[in-house]
Formats: C-alpha cells, structure tokens, sequence
C-alpha cells in the first residue's frame, strides 16, 4: 500500500522508495524463511518498515478535518521510537523487529452484540468509506509528545454497518499476537494479546480514527500495520496496534494497561494534566524531534481536543474515571 511521496519529510530522512520496493522484491522471492536463513537476525533489518505490504496497492485520500496546523514531527522519529512491546520493550526495538510480523492478507473480525457479524479483508476496510488524511497531536504516558498526518475514516463507519444491538455499549478491541514472530513479549512484563476497550458512544465519535496509513504512505509494522486505531485525545496506548478484532459487548471490557495496574492506567485514559500517573507527571509534554533542550510544553486537557470530546464525559469526575 504505497501513497504518494511524503511531503512532510526531507529526503534523507526517510529510505529511498527504490530501495524500499527492492527490498520487498528481495524478500519475496527469496521467501522469509530463506530471507532469515540467509542472513539471519540482519536480515530483518531489510524488512522495515513493511515487509508484506503490497508496493503496487496505491491509495488516495482527501484532506480530513480536526486537522491541527502544528508542525509534524519527523517521519524518521515517529517510525524509530514506539511504544509496540510485542517487539520489545526500548524504543527503538519495534523499528528493528517488528519487519518480521506479515500483514498481507490480513482480517479484521466484527462480532459480538451487532446484527453483521463478519470478518473484513484489508481491501474491504479500504473501501469502506473515503480514506482522509487528518493531522493528529498525540501523548504518551512517560511524556512526550508527537503530530502525525494519519491516514483513515472515522471508525464509526466500520461499526454502522455491524450494525450494534441495543445491549451493545461497549467496544472491544485485540490486536494480533504470534509468539513465533514476536519472541519478545516474553519479557515484556504484561498480557498477550494486547487488548483495549471504549465506550460505544467514544468509538462512534468522528475523531477516533481507523487508520490504514501515514505521512502519505502505508503504516510501517512498527506503527501498527496494516490498521490500527487512532484516539487522539487519550494517551497513547490507547490507541491499539495491528488490530484483528473488533467485539461489541454489554460490559465495560479488560483492558491490558489497566489490569497491570488499574491505579496508574485508568479505563478512559484521557489526557489530563491534573492526573499523575507513576511515576510520570502529566503536566507537561517534550515533544519528539525538537531535542532535549526544548521547552516542555504545558498539557492540555483532552491533549486539546475538549471542544470536541468535553460532551462525552459531561458530569464525570475526571480524577476517578481517569
């Protein structure tokens, strides 16, 4: 799934795209077994960001809306420093590892309280509605902050055609997991698969997004191809990776930061520069690509989005349903 040519990146901060599409040629032909075989660990390197996504597949887009104006950050940043423990637990380890995971073919299961139960392909997700672009603020836990073009729909399309009951008020999500490709999660300190969860009337809201690219390309694995979803007014392991299912249910669903530790990750999770959460203060942010010495930058409430999202939790203590 390859896009136009990034305009929020200079040259050399991002690989050449023959040299992108040669690699995957390499790859295939040689098969990923053969590929590893050959070169062992090193080999890996050669499939970041994408190993199985189809260079031919093109998408286009349209300018979305809630877009901010802020300026993006690097694509070399937001590509090399991710949260993905499935592929380790340092930063820079899910740009290194995470080219092994095949995301091509790849299905999204729908179930639960809704009238469609299905499974959808990557190309059905795609056609779903008109695939927008939309320039999102986000921010991690441990305090750092990005902007990114995503590319995608409001999840809320996916979900009118499910069609949920009325007993559905919840939303569950679960993202792939193999240990074969994903040897790391051993180590990682928390439960697999990686779970999250909404409430229905959150996943409905037009902001949150179901993203199938960025920066005017196809997602990288270690941001969470082939689709993921995009919450830009929670913190960001909110927003869950590589997703296989999607269920609708009665009750609030587990989620897996908050069964580590439901004191320090709460179940809504919204950006709130009031609440601390262990060991990490929340009032300010350092965003990504601007360096160490930049000034920290004062959070937001909702990371900025309250217009949008304040109506949501009307009347709720903020500080206990964190």
């Amino acid at each position: 799934m390859f896009l136009k040519k990034s305009p929020y990146s200079t040259d050399d901060e991002i690989t050449p795209k023959e040299v992108y599409f040669n690699r995957r040629k390499f790859l295939a032909g040689m098969g990923i077994a053969g590929a590893a075989a050959l070169a062992g660990r090193e080999a890996w390197k050669f499939a970041t960001p994408a190993a199985s996504a189809d260079p031919q597949a093109k998408l286009s887009f349209v300018p979305g809306s809630y877009s901010t104006k802020e300026k993006i950050t690097p694509f070399k940043d937001v590509t090399h420093y991710n949260n993905f423990y499935e592929f380790g637990t340092g930063k820079s380890d899910p740009a290194r590892n995470a080219g092994r995971m095949v995301t091509s073919p790849w299905t999204v299961s729908v179930e639960g309280e809704v009238k469609n139960r299905r499974k959808y392909s990557l190309a059905e997700i795609e056609k779903l509605a008109p695939l927008e672009e939309r320039i999102y603020r986000h921010r991690c836990v441990e305090g750092w902050s990005i902007v990114v073009p995503w590319i995608g729909y409001s999840l809320g399309a996916i979900l009118r055609l499910a069609e949920p009951t009325p007993k559905a008020k919840y939303v569950a999500f679960q993202s792939y997991f193999n240990p074969a490709v994903m040897p790391w999660a051993a180590s990682a300190g928390i439960s697999f698969p990686y779970v999250e969860g909404l409430r229905l009337d959150e996943a409905m809201h037009p902001l949150t997004l179901l993203s199938v690219g960025m920066y005017g390309e196809a997602l990288p694995n270690q941001d969470g191809a082939p689709v993921r979803i995009v919450l830009p007014w929670k913190y960001g392991y909110k927003s869950i990776k590589s997703l296989v299912k999607i269920r609708l249910v009665a009750e609030q669903p587990p989620t897996t930061w908050n069964e580590y530790s439901s004191s320090a990750y709460g179940f809504y999770s919204n950006v709130n520069p009031g609440v601390d959460t262990v060991p990490w203060s929340q009032a300010y942010e350092h965003r990504l690509g601007q360096g160490l010495f930049a000034r920290p930058i004062p959070t937001r409430i909702f990371n900025g989005y309250g217009d949008q999202v304040a109506s949501l939790y009307r009347g709720m203590d903020l500080r206990k349903y964190h």
